[in-house]
């Protein structure tokens, strides 16, 4: 009976903890650590590694996340950065958590450089050896949360009076204006966003308005504006100090 016991106890605690971080394809990460004072380049250096190991990194946004991971948000693994610094040495912890907000693992790092930025982006560092490459299966589980992503989605579609007619399907299309390439993904027929392989967060997001091709534009800095198709092209006119707008055209690729 004992050993019927601990058999079943060893059962139970991989069934509770057999999830890895390798399980998911899908890592949604939050546009700000927000136990940090600034950012200090984590972002940037935590997307870039992450994508380094085949993860595909998405906004914490739902309503921004590819129809795969709509289909089942239990294919999507929340990570974050959380400052856990001592007196004399700078510390990360990194955390995933899975759709039922329990934790997958948590991972911490720490440096003895002094420096805010190099040390934090030195702690974060000693985190990505315990990081192995994506290795997806599929998650049970993510009917109910599937459910209210796309309750959330069809009232914002129903403001929609009509969508894009020359918009292409493919979500992979490439466009830059000469300084920075941006990568189209279709997020439904009334709206995409343009990303920037370096960044979690969409360098703009697109939503249809009544006007064929024309749509409302919210950039990353938080600035509302239009942009439109031109040629093939996207053009957002992008607010200047002086309350004038400059065209920016990013050329299909």
């Amino acid at each position: 009976m004992k050993k019927l016991s601990i058999v079943l106890l060893t059962a139970c605690s991989m069934l509770a903890f057999g999830q890895k971080i390798s399980d998911y394809k899908y890592i949604s990460l939050p546009a700000k650590f927000e136990t940090f004072k600034e950012d200090f380049g984590l972002s940037e250096l935590f997307t870039k590694t992450l994508r380094g190991k085949n993860y595909t990194v998405i906004p914490a946004d739902k309503l921004q996340w590819p129809a795969e991971a709509k289909d089942n948000p239990c294919n999507v693994l929340m990570g974050d950065v959380k400052d856990d610094s001592g007196f004399l040495r700078n510390k990360v912890l990194v955390q995933f958590k899975d759709c039922n907000d329990k934790v997958v693992s948590s991972i911490k790092g720490a440096s003895s450089i002094k420096d805010f930025k190099e040390g934090f982006q030195d702690a974060l560092k000693q985190t990505f050896v315990s990081i192995s490459p994506a290795n997806p299966v599929n998650q049970p589980g993510g009917t109910k949360i599937q459910e209210t992503v796309a309750t959330t989605q069809v009232t914002t579609q129903s403001t929609v009076t009509n969508t894009s007619s020359s918009a292409p399907d493919n979500s992979a299309l490439k466009f830059s204006n000469g300084k920075i390439d941006l990568q189209k993904i279709q997020i439904d027929n009334s709206q995409f966003i343009l990303v920037n392989s370096n960044s979690s967060s969409p360098f703009a997001t697109f939503k249809a308005t009544t006007k064929s091709d024309v749509f409302r534009v919210k950039l990353q800095n938080g600035d509302s504006t239009l942009g439109y198709y031109e040629n093939g092209n996207i053009v957002i006119e992008i607010p200047q100090s002086n309350g004038e707008f400059a065209k920016e055209v990013f050329l299909k690729k």
